[in-house]
């Protein structure tokens, strides 16, 4: 056996001095009622709960023993939070549950709580006591979530929710889902779903497309009335640190769930801020935490010293009893200690004082639940200290079997959970989509659209047939919402989704409050709950208020369980430049680096009707069939562009498919639409959104001057259609990239790339706009790329 844990705080020892020197009993309390007067906890709970907390604790000492050869890569402990182990007890096992790095012990009374079902392990009473093969898959609870912690520690292929690529409380069998939890990020995602979980009763269809967001059998506790993961009155915990209190993620979803039960929406979510009293090294003021978190409207407060086991769990019970009872927010704050410091390599002693240590180290929770029992006479010092080395010693058994366990060994192994893509499935279901519609749907869709269906009608404008390719979607797919900024009563800004509320009501489209990172919030969390969330940005310069939610939540999310859990969404935003008449900065943006960046998402971008509606389905089917997170990206200037080359023309226009041709017109992810103009000889025009009107027209003039063109609309932004690039540019031996966003971080970088690394011999050029925010009126036809521009370059490219 190796040699003992040990810690810079001596906290092993000190337990162990603690808990010789309590007193002993004479009487002894019965193990079923209250283990002191007053409390509601029982002594079986206390004892069970002290088994969670030593085994959380351990798992501390474990990852710094780990670390300290270099074989732990994770050491942001749970020491001194230990009495969230009682928030778990106060709470179900189907209570879906975003968990504070700091939260090992609600995970490991979680898995004890939830016991067989969730382990498949017999039911044994024994601490972590288990079977000495770690594969056979018969660990006791605690034990099994010992080894999922530690696994994560390790980084072992074999850890069941990230599968080593982080370490995160994750678990879907145990209703915990993985998140980073680092800046309070996950809480938006937390309101989401607690939105999702009230929303769906009104939602209830049974059995379809979109019956759950994830693969796999239903997990235990799942509601099968309403197709959710979750029972109905489920309640949802989110845990957090007292820092993020102060951050925008953390404000906007107390905001959130405080705006929606004022208006009278109920949010069953429980907010856990475990207050240690500091972020790394920087002091929360006395008294802020408290001050903040109880003065939020609509957000019922409650407060207990976490590190009283009892305590902690009646007022946890109370707290939850009464978010399940009125389905209402409230907030849980806990009074905690940090004991060993923020994370293995924190240098405690240069902004604490020994003294103000060895405070913490006095109210050490695991002393104190030693306490409890041993007033209760339900264990002597002596019998919780062999409690505490049993625990110690099988939680080092785990550590040392987990080292030997494979790692990820391929950058394929790193990314397969990212983004699966399935295009069959995908169009598949498009054409079953169109089934439906021209068979059992058609006298629903006949009600919806009213005296005509879109397809008896004229030609329609981009927005015109976004707003009918929703409405399709509405009637297809009843798990469907549609929501954001003004898109209900308004019909969104520029109308595109005008009447849709009139004809599928409040419940399916509605209008949000004004705040990004909640808007996206409530989508990633009803994504996960079985609804297909569209949501809607106004501008996409809105977008970077709030692109950490899709960056650092939603694209995350299958990449940290193994596909266990996924973001289904299709978000719309209205973008790009050349708005006439109305602009500025804020509502001309070229900038789409950002989405660009964020792996696995997918970004399309429509730039003319016939082309929208088949795309929008083809993101509607990926989000429902492969869980993508799809970004709509619609060119504000292009919605209600009716002419091509003349005025009156109408070439821009087109004419909406009914559903017997959707499966016929459909648009593959990352495949791009090719223009042949003239003899199609002489230059390839790579291009996208707005670019690809103006290179039309550019390239009509080019061929009154006997030059062929190929224009190459990209279509989709991520992924590029890379072989079509590739493909297109060989033709003609000549490119030229015509870009609207910016020259640096513009999308034609990436076009170059492509090129460079498939090999391109031909000559290329590009133009792009200027590094630069858009200004107001005139000025912005500086700055953007324009016609000239692009018949300019095309005469520089083939003069080479």
């Amino acid at each position: 056996m190796l040699s003992d844990v040990t810690t810079p705080q001596d906290l092993d020892e000190r337990f162990r001095e603690a808990v010789a020197g309590l007193p002993g009993t004479a009487a002894r309390r019965p193990s079923g009622g209250p283990v002191r007067d007053g409390s509601t906890l029982t002594g079986d709970q206390a004892l069970e709960l002290f088994d969670a907390q030593l085994t959380s604790r351990h798992l501390d000492l474990a990852a710094r023993w780990l670390r300290s050869f270099g074989e732990g890569y994770y050491t942001v402990g749970s020491s001194g939070h230990e009495g969230n182990a009682a928030v778990a007890a106060a709470l179900r096992p189907t209570d879906p549950a975003l968990l504070h790095y700091r939260s090992g012990g609600f995970y490991c009374a979680r898995a004890a709580q939830a016991g067989a079902a969730a382990t498949g392990a017999p039911d044994r009473p024994g601490g972590v006591a288990g079977d000495d093969d770690p594969d056979d898959g018969t660990d006791e609870p605690l034990a099994a979530a010992a080894r999922d912690v530690l696994r994560g520690v390790v980084a072992s292929a074999d850890e069941p929710i990230a599968g080593g690529r982080h370490k995160v409380f994750g678990n879907a069998d145990l209703h915990v889902i993985p998140t980073t939890s680092t800046i309070g990020s996950h809480l938006p995602r937390a309101v989401g779903i607690g939105f999702a979980i009230e929303r769906l009763r009104k939602l209830h269809t049974g059995t379809g497309p979109f019956a759950r967001p994830g693969p796999g059998p239903r997990p235990a506790g799942a509601d099968r009335t309403t197709g959710s993961d979750w029972p109905a009155d489920a309640v949802v915990v989110c845990s957090f640190g007292d820092a993020s209190v102060n951050h925008a993620s953390a404000t906007a979803a107390f905001n959130t769930a405080g705006w929606c039960d004022h208006g009278g929406l109920r949010i069953p979510v429980l907010f856990v801020c475990e207050d240690n009293g500091l972020g790394i090294s920087v002091r929360s003021p006395h008294g802020w935490v408290a001050a903040a978190l109880g003065s939020r409207p609509g957000i019922r407060y409650f407060a207990a010293d976490g590190c009283d086991l009892a305590q902690t769990y009646d007022v946890a019970r109370e707290a939850t009893d009464w978010v399940r009872r009125h389905r209402r927010p409230a907030v849980l704050h806990l009074s905690t200690v940090r004991l060993m410091g923020h994370a293995g390599a924190d240098a405690e002693a240069a902004y604490r004082q020994p003294a103000e240590i060895d405070r913490e180290v006095a109210r050490d929770p695991l002393v104190g639940t030693a306490r409890l029992l041993a007033e209760a006479g339900l264990l002597t010092p002596d019998e919780l200290v062999a409690r505490y080395d049993e625990v110690g010693w099988q939680v080092r058994r785990i550590a040392e079997e987990v080292l030997t366990e494979p790692k990820l060994d391929s950058a394929a192994d790193v990314v397969a959970p990212l983004a699966p893509r399935r295009p069959v499935r995908v169009s598949r279901a498009v054409a079953d989509a169109a089934v439906r519609a021209a068979g059992p749907g058609a006298a629903a869709r006949a009600t919806a659209f009213g005296d005509r269906l879109p397809e008896e009608g004229g030609p329609l404008t981009l927005a015109q047939t976004v707003n009918a390719t929703l409405a399709d979607a509405l009637l297809d797919h009843p798990r469907t919402v549609v929501f954001g900024q003004d898109v209900a009563a308004k019909g969104g800004v520029h109308g595109v989704t005008k009447g849709l509320r009139d004809r599928f009501g409040p419940t399916r489209v509605f209008d949000t409050l004004l705040d990004e990172t909640s808007l996206l919030g409530l989508g990633l969390g009803a994504g996960l709950a079985g609804i297909l969330p569209v949501p809607e940005i106004q501008y996409l310069a809105y977008l970077h208020n709030a692109e950490d939610q899709l960056r650092g939540e939603a694209a995350t999310m299958r990449f940290f369980s193994r596909g266990a859990y996924r973001n289904p969404m299709v978000l719309r935003v209205a973008g790009l430049a050349y708005q006439e008449g109305f602009g500025g900065h804020f509502h001309n943006d070229n900038s789409v680096a950002v989405l660009r960046d964020v792996p696995g998402i997918v970004l399309a971008v429509p730039a003319r009707a016939d082309d929208a509606a088949p795309m929008l389905r083809s993101c509607l089917a990926s989000a429902a069939v492969d869980g993508s997170v799809c970004v709509f990206l619609e060119p504000v200037g292009l919605y209600h562009t009716r002419d091509l080359y003349t005025e009156g023309d109408g070439e821009w226009l087109a004419h909406y498919v009914g559903p017997d041709g959707w499966a016929a017109g459909h648009v593959p992810i990352g495949r791009a639409r090719v223009y042949g103009v003239g003899s199609a000889e002489d230059i390839t025009i790579i291009t996208f959104g707005n670019g690809v009107r103006m290179s039309l027209r550019a390239a009509a003039r080019l061929a009154g001057e006997g030059i062929g063109s190929r224009v190459v609309d990209l279509r989709w932004l991520a992924p590029l259609p890379t072989a079509d690039i590739i493909r297109e540019a060989s033709a003609t031996g000549r490119v030229l990239i015509v870009d609207e966003t910016r020259r640096s971080g513009g999308v034609g970088e990436g076009i170059i790339a492509a090129l460079v690394d498939a090999g391109y011999v031909g000559s290329a050029r590009r133009i792009a706009s200027v590094d630069t925010f858009i200004p107001l009126g005139p000025a912005a036809r500086h700055v953007l790329l324009t016609e000239d521009a692009i018949t300019q370059g095309a005469h520089t490219l083939l003069a080479r």
